[in-house]
């Protein structure tokens, strides 16, 4: 899994663009160190059915999902952890 672009540059930008709606909900993700590390999960958590918006925020280790419905958290772990990260919960 990586990601880079098929021009063999690396994105380490959001792949999706910022929702003005929906339900935005926060995880704690333990293991993000990297730009790389942001790339990879907003490509896999935004390629889920109704994720409109991903926002990876390394410094606190929290993911920030919007979603057009209630999010899936068990789906969303299994993605995470699938990617070689660890979902640990809602953020508080």
């Amino acid at each position: 899994m990586s990601c880079c672009t098929p021009d063999g540059s690396c994105s380490t930008g959001t792949a999706t663009a910022e929702a003005t709606e929906g339900t935005t909900t926060v995880y704690n993700v333990s293991g993000m160190t990297c730009g790389h590390c942001k790339a990879t999960l907003t490509k896999e958590i935004g390629a889920l059915d109704g994720v409109l918006a991903v926002n990876v925020d390394l410094e606190t280790g929290q993911v920030a999902v919007t979603s057009s419905g209630e999010p899936d958290d068990a789906l969303l772990a299994k993605v995470v952890d699938d990617a070689g990260y660890e979902l640990t919960g809602r953020a508080a």
